[in-house]
């Protein structure tokens, strides 16, 4: 016998000659290649012989799902009609956006769609599209930044504290902060989502465990920013006994690193070969929750958003703590994200690609720009946007069209005009990149109730 596991041993086994014998080999090579051959048969024999109870296995799950439920490949139709749907600002929106939402509308999973007005085109769903679908997730309807978030610390310190402490301030944040592929924290704290069970039964987590580790407490590259700045609240909030007057902040905005990252790619590539689609739609392929792989995806979701908020949190504890100071409030939401939720009477699973939760209620943070002012808001629980607004102004430029479009000295001036220190940053961050907030907000008054605003004084982004 061979030291290496063959489609032949399988075969031998009892094994059906059909796919299940490749997903086996791929799951083996890539997870247990170090094992040895014979212990790997044993277990085989036992899937065999009781594949329901390796239905939610690691590296069995799928085998064992195959066995017990065989499903056929085949290429998916688009419905000839729309599900109900809902745009706001429909003005504001480029067509390709409007156009990658009408898409999605057609899939058979597809209940119910929205677009926010901040919206404009991506891959899969576009970036302020909103989509409810009966019991699948699309990975790509989430994104590939799984929990990009927003998360705002207010002290209670006056905004006057700001006034001359400059050079303080910018080292905190350079000393504090780490951005991009390659800076990490050289002082590595432990965070108890590292002790969850999905990183021992799912092998990829497994895999990214030690990758998600060394990166907690970072940021990522492109629109991810963490900023000093000026809250402004309009009314007292007696639950947070914070007066209605202008407070020092921290506010950043990123994700879940190269866990998510590579999740979603994983599940993306597993959605499509299980989930064909016309190639105009390819991207919008999604994974049934009553399968080994959407269970899988669900999970490793649900986990890359819990780091996600643990990056953030590491993040204000690091910042708090140089400053001397204590956090009085945190108000933080995800925006790429999937949620099960109740939609027209119906349980669904209502994916947010760029678009924050806005349930009747429910505090959430809408950024600007780096020289435009955000805003913290409180749900409405509009049933027509699915209980959802804007996730920030929405690019005007795409990247590429803003390297060919502006200056580093025309965005020197717009930072002096508006009194920012940019730490860091991008020709494709450029202010200007950006659609005008205020005209966004505006849009979504039937969303949202604006409680305050938090402009940004000292930015530190990735360079």
């Amino acid at each position: 016998m061979g030291n290496k596991l063959s489609g032949k041993d399988l075969i031998k086994l009892g094994f059906p000659k059909n796919n299940s014998i490749n997903i086996a080999l791929g799951q083996i090579n890539r997870y247990r290649k170090k094992e040895k051959k014979e212990y790997i048969l044993n277990e085989a024999k036992e899937v065999l012989l009781h594949p329901e109870k390796f239905k939610m296995h690691g590296t069995w799950g799928k085998v064992a799902e195959g066995l017990v439920n065989p499903v056929e490949v085949k290429l998916q139709q688009l419905k000839t009609t729309r599900v109900p749907f809902s745009i706001f600002g429909e003005n504001e929106i480029d067509e390709q956006a409007k156009f990658q939402l009408y898409d999605s509308l057609k899939l058979p999973i597809a209940v119910k769609g929205a677009l926010m007005p901040d919206a404009h085109s991506g891959y899969g769903l576009p970036i302020g599209g909103v989509l409810a679908t009966e019991n699948a997730v699309i990975p790509y309807g989430v994104g590939v930044d799984i929990g990009c978030r927003m998360s705002l610390s207010i002290f209670d310190l006056p905004a006057s504290f700001l006034k001359g402490k400059d050079h303080q301030l910018q080292a905190i944040l350079k000393d504090n902060t780490k951005f991009g592929m390659k800076e990490t924290h050289q002082n590595k704290v432990d965070h108890e989502v590292f002790y969850r069970s999905e990183f021992d039964d799912i092998p990829l987590l497994k895999q990214l465990k030690d990758k998600a580790y060394k990166q907690l407490g970072s940021s990522g590259g492109g629109n991810h920013f963490v900023e000093f700045g000026i809250v402004k609240l309009e009314n007292p909030l007696p639950e947070w006994k914070l007066e209605p007057k202008e407070y020092l902040a921290v506010l950043s905005h990123s994700g879940s690193r190269g866990l998510g990252a590579n999740i979603a790619k994983h599940y993306t590539y597993l959605a499509t070969k299980q989930c064909p689609l016309p190639k105009n739609v390819q991207h919008l392929a999604w994974l049934d929750l009553n399968t080994h792989d959407g269970q899988e995806y669900w999970l490793s979701m649900n986990l890359a958003g819990d780091y996600a908020k643990a990056c953030h949190d590491d993040i204000h504890r690091r910042i708090a703590k140089a400053l001397g100071k204590r956090v009085v409030v945190t108000i933080e939401n995800h925006h790429n994200f999937a949620w099960k939720e109740q939609v027209d009477g119906k349980e669904c699973i209502v994916h947010r690609k760029g678009a924050t939760p806005a349930q009747k209620g429910v505090l959430g943070i809408i950024p600007g720009s780096m020289t435009a002012p955000g805003f913290i808001v409180m749900g409405k629980g509009n049933e027509e946007s699915i209980n959802s607004a804007s996730h920030g102004a929405g690019r005007l430029f795409s990247r590429a069209k803003c390297k060919s479009s502006f200056t580093q000295s025309q965005i020197k001036k717009a930072l002096v005009d508006h009194d920012v220190t940019l730490i860091g940053g991008g020709i494709d961050e450029a202010p200007m990149a950006y659609k005008n907030i205020n005209t966004v907000m505006a849009l979504q008054t039937e969303l949202v109730d604006v409680l305050g605003t938090f402009t940004p004084k000292i930015v530190r982004m990735d360079r």
